[in-house]
């Protein structure tokens, strides 16, 4: 099996996932070697039944692709691509995959922030202008912490301007958009959900770490976590194995998407990732050595507002229940053509990441994936 370990990177598939990928007549694009297969792994009949689900998803749903990975405790159980990556061109849909993961950014850029904040170079509580000087100031104070848990009162999105197809060379360039608009509320008095937000938290990180964000994340991150697969969605550049983008025409066919930049907002939004990446980066924050308990902990509690109550959302984490009282943290993204799924139970090391390269398609095959997953190892 793969292991998924952070710091192991892309390891072998062991004996056990070989049956399990014969029993079900798929295929893998990674390597494969025997190993001991891991006795906490659902049996083979529980990927038979929910990989039917995902091809009947993909036929009726008229998904251009889909990719799914789900991991046990450390393991991949089962990672296999469905579609095309390319409709036109009748490409398929490999585990290799590039996705726009959408918000799926966002707890990655916080992995950042709390590697930053674990070495002392920052403090998620200081004024904001203390690592962005150009930041306009607003009628009241905001922090890193206020702005990573959408209770800043930063805007979202105006009209169509989540369609841009401007390149911004910098972060800061990107900041232009928005940062002369007034705060929506008092911070801390309301959440509202801020993708711009998260644009002004990736020039933080600049600031706190005196490098660009993008060679912070691939140096400090991705390249830690062995997630090769996961870069910035340069929209102008050839990128390997990047998935053409699709949105819905009008009788519901997939047709193809208006062509986006989304060089404003790396952090927020525009980074492409795979399932198998996805469930690397969650597999590293299911206990300490990546991160510290503290930061695992300033990631993963939800924010208080003044008024004590909160919104399910720590700092680039959405904290939630499920139906049985589970608790899964994770994140969606939505982008133009791209949507995405990363959700993890870390009690029982349940993580399942997938990707669809179509704007607003349904995440309920991800989520129903998940729950049939839990309710066969904890029942």
């Amino acid at each position: 099996m793969k292991m998924l370990h952070p710091l192991m990177g892309r390891s072998l598939l062991a004996a056990g996932l070989l049956v399990l990928l014969t029993v079900l007549g798929c295929s893998s694009d990674s390597d494969t070697s025997a190993s001991t297969q891991n006795s906490a792994v659902a049996p083979a009949a529980i990927v038979e039944t929910v990989r039917a689900w995902v091809e009947q998803e993909v036929a009726e749903a008229q998904l251009p692709g889909l990719s799914i990975a789900v991991s046990v405790d450390g393991e991949l159980l089962w990672s296999e691509g469905f579609g095309f990556a390319d409709m036109e061109a009748g490409t398929p849909i490999t585990t290799d995959s590039k996705f726009r993961v959408g918000s799926v950014s966002k707890p990655y850029t916080a992995a950042a922030v709390a590697q930053l904040m674990t070495d002392g170079r920052l403090d998620v509580d200081a004024p904001i202008q203390e690592y962005v000087p150009t930041f306009p100031e607003k009628a009241w104070t905001i922090t890193t912490r206020q702005v990573g848990g959408h209770i800043a009162g930063i805007r979202h999105y105006l009209g169509a301007e989540n369609f841009s197809d401007v390149r911004y060379e910098t972060v800061s360039d990107g900041l232009e958009i928005f940062q002369d608009s007034p705060l929506l509320f008092e911070p801390g008095t309301d959440y509202s959900y801020s993708s711009y937000g998260w644009n002004l938290v990736s020039a933080v990180v600049e600031g706190a770490a005196h490098q660009s964000f993008l060679g912070y994340m691939d140096e400090h991150v991705f390249g830690p976590l062995g997630m090769e697969d996961s870069e910035a969605d340069w929209a102008s550049e050839d990128i390997e194995n990047r998935v053409s983008f699709y949105v819905r025409g009008d009788l519901g066919e997939p047709q193809p998407a208006m062509y986006v930049d989304n060089s404003y907002k790396w952090a927020g939004g525009g980074f492409l990732s795979t399932p198998e990446d996805m469930i690397r980066f969650a597999e590293a924050h299911r206990g300490t050595g990546f991160l510290s308990q503290k930061a695992l902990d300033f990631l993963m509690t939800p924010q208080q507002l003044n008024d004590g109550s909160d919104r399910g959302y720590g700092f680039g984490w959405s904290i939630s229940e499920d139906d049985a009282g589970r608790i899964l943290v994770g994140h969606n993204g939505g982008s133009v053509g791209g949507t995405t799924l990363m959700t993890m139970h870390p009690e029982s090391g349940v993580i399942v990441a997938m990707a669809i390269n179509l704007s607003q398609a349904d995440l309920s095959i991800g989520r129903r994936v998940m729950q049939h997953v839990l309710d066969a190892q904890l029942n």
